[in-house]
């Protein structure tokens, strides 16, 4: 089941909402407004972020936030109204990580209903071994495959991603990967 906060509050006029199937035909139950009769629908959220690479090494940031503080992780965060996905895992990559980067191809996309989320990775090459991580990240580290925390890796996102990396590495060909995360 979706983790979320009802809508409250009809968004057009203020109103009370009812949760009820709509009358128009829909099937799900959604917040409606009975005074106006705007349909409020709810939406998955947008995380992107990048898997930024410098030679055989990943970049990864130690959270300094919750959830998961203290754990490895990729990247990434929420996407941004008026951004693309690769804008806002560029912009992800900067403030997380203060590391320059040379955007490539979409590389993962994990769907994880259980929570309302999808989570699109891109590969990124790393122009600089330099790094200034903001206030959510208290390290960023390279690590090689043998390196990696494993058992400290925040997200199963994360992990997944970080898993087809290395076997598309190891493989000598990068793939578009499409994963559910139940």
């Amino acid at each position: 089941m979706t983790l979320r906060r009802p809508i409250k509050h009809c968004r057009e006029c203020g109103t009370a909402v009812v949760y009820r199937v709509p009358d128009d035909g829909d099937t799900k139950l959604r917040a409606v407004c009975p005074a106006c009769g705007t349909v409020h629908y709810e939406n998955p959220l947008n995380v992107v972020g990048t898997v930024p690479v410098l030679g055989d090494r990943v970049l990864l940031c130690l959270r300094n936030i919750e959830p998961r503080k203290g754990k490895w992780t990729l990247p990434a965060g929420f996407m941004e109204l008026d951004e693309t996905t690769s804008e806002g895992a560029a912009r992800e990559t900067d403030e997380e990580a203060g590391a320059q980067i040379q955007m490539g191809p979409l590389f993962s996309v994990l769907n994880v209903p259980r929570v309302g989320q999808v989570h699109f990775f891109y590969l990124a090459t790393l122009q600089s071994d330099v790094f200034d991580p903001g206030f959510e990240t208290i390290e960023a580290r390279l690590f090689t495959e043998d390196e990696i925390p494993w058992e400290e890796i925040a997200f199963r996102t994360v992990r997944v991603t970080l898993e087809k990396y290395f076997a598309d590495r190891r493989a000598g060909a990068f793939g578009m990967h499409c994963v559910d995360i139940d």
